[in-house]
């Protein structure tokens, strides 16, 4: 897909954080943006940016974790747009602290947020799209999906998950007209966790800036590509995969990394953090609702 203008995108967690980072992109493309999320307070000032930048914004609150739902959603947007070209599924939650600390709760709204409502959304849409042959499923994943982040276990769980789950319809959708692709950032300035846990990332763990995540959006969908990790350079994002490679064989080696880079020692003073700020459904290590659980 070499030009967005015209296509009709729905992005999900529009209302903060990197979501509203991507409608801009989306915005400058000349596309019309369906933003869905829960605020619609934060709705209408993301699509009075795109208005601004050349795009057309619609608003529309819906809480995507209600997933048995999403089926009313789609024919909601249906009877707006008619069909969607582009599908981003950007909205997430993260919940910081010892994993027997979570509640049943806690882990079934990571999951539910950050991989069942993408799941749904895009079996729900991607039938128009294979039968127009054309269409594009962007996942806004995480390099917690990559390599387990310790205090943020089912997030990282997730996010593999979405990780996997978009490799396997890479293969499904290899001989039709439907592209899919995964965006892996790692910290985000600006925005989200790294902002509002006070808390400094250590700087050879690379940062990146939301507008850099979602450029990768744009060229992914583009250039068709499968995966884009975006960790603050070229350099430091092949050295992130070499990591992962090396993972493969030595998992205890990138372990002892992670600890050296002082992750491990983030995450628990995350884990551990009074007054943690939470943002809403769009912002964390890149763009979601984030949550401090106390011990």
């Amino acid at each position: 897909m070499t030009s967005l203008a015209g296509k009709t995108v729905l992005l999900t967690g529009a209302s903060r954080g990197l979501g509203v980072y991507i409608a801009r992109a989306l915005a400058r493309e000349h596309a019309t943006v369906v933003c869905v999320s829960r605020l619609k307070s934060g709705l209408d000032i993301t699509c009075a940016q795109i208005k601004a930048l050349g795009g057309k914004g619609i608003s529309i609150p819906f809480d995507i974790k209600n997933v048995t739902e999403l089926s009313t959603l789609k024919q909601h947007i249906n009877k707006i747009v008619g069909s969607v070209d582009i599908i981003i599924n950007n909205a997430g939650i993260e919940i910081y602290g010892d994993f027997v600390d979570y509640s049943l709760e806690d882990i079934q709204s990571i999951l539910t947020i950050n991989l069942l409502a993408a799941a749904e959304l895009t079996r729900l849409f991607l039938p128009s799209m294979l039968e127009r042959r054309t269409g594009h499923i962007v996942n806004i994943a995480s390099l917690a999906g990559k390599k387990g982040v310790p205090y943020n276990s089912i997030y990282s769980a997730s996010k593999a998950g979405l990780i996997m789950w978009t490799d396997a319809m890479r293969q499904e959708l290899a001989a039709t007209d439907t592209n899919i692709s995964v965006i892996c950032p790692g910290y985000i300035s600006e925005t989200g966790m790294t902002v509002n846990s006070r808390v400094s990332v250590p700087w050879l763990a690379g940062i990146s800036t939301p507008i850099d995540v979602a450029n990768a959006v744009i060229r992914a969908i583009k250039q068709n590509n499968s995966e884009i990790i975006v960790n603050q350079n070229l350099l430091t994002a092949n050295m992130t995969k070499l990591m992962f490679a090396i993972g493969q064989f030595c998992p205890e080696f990138v372990d002892k990394v992670y600890q050296w880079l002082d992750i491990v020692k983030l995450n628990r003073r995350r884990a551990n953090a009074k007054n943690f700020a939470a943002d809403h459904i769009t912002a964390p290590v890149h763009h979601y609702e984030i949550r401090h659980k106390k011990s």
